[in-house]
């Protein structure tokens, strides 16, 4: 089995702001101002988020041309569900991540209704982080001093 490392490193310094150099991007996560933060990007909570729906994005502009669909365009909205209690601190029943996690689409294809579920359906299965939420991915952390 081949496999690829794909590593960020994020840096956040006096504040709440989080930067990081992706490749040559540079990308932001913050608070908002009501929670102390500067509001300079996402929180982490809307990039996961994000990060679901543009690789659903992606795997299906993948499977598209795989599968000689036309695909026009496609939106897709992913909701979080999470009681903020185990954040910051406080005691909850409640696990500290997302209860549910839902996603919806709308696909701009000559497909009809049911051909457009069962693309997304399939695009859904070949999406990594589809998978890492949906499945169990050992986690490890580690202070490196």
């Amino acid at each position: 089995m081949s496999t690829k490392t794909i590593s960020v490193t994020a840096k956040m310094n006096a504040g709440w702001a989080i930067h990081a150099d992706i490749r040559d991007h540079k990308v932001t996560i913050d608070q908002p101002q009501a929670s102390g933060g500067t509001n300079e990007g996402p929180t982490p909570l809307e990039y996961f988020l994000f990060s679901l729906a543009g690789c659903i994005g992606s795997i299906a502009r993948i499977a598209a041309n795989q599968e000689k669909i036309e695909l026009r365009s496609m939106q897709i909205q992913v909701d979080g569900d999470l009681n903020p209690m185990g954040l910051m601190g406080k005691e909850t029943e409640d696990r500290v991540g997302f209860q549910t996690i839902s996603v919806q689409a709308k696909i701009d294809a000559d497909l009809s209704e049911a051909e457009k579920q069962a693309f997304l359906d399939r695009v859904c299965l070949r999406c990594p982080l589809h998978d890492n939420i949906k499945l169990e991915t050992e986690v490890l952390h580690h202070y490196i001093g």
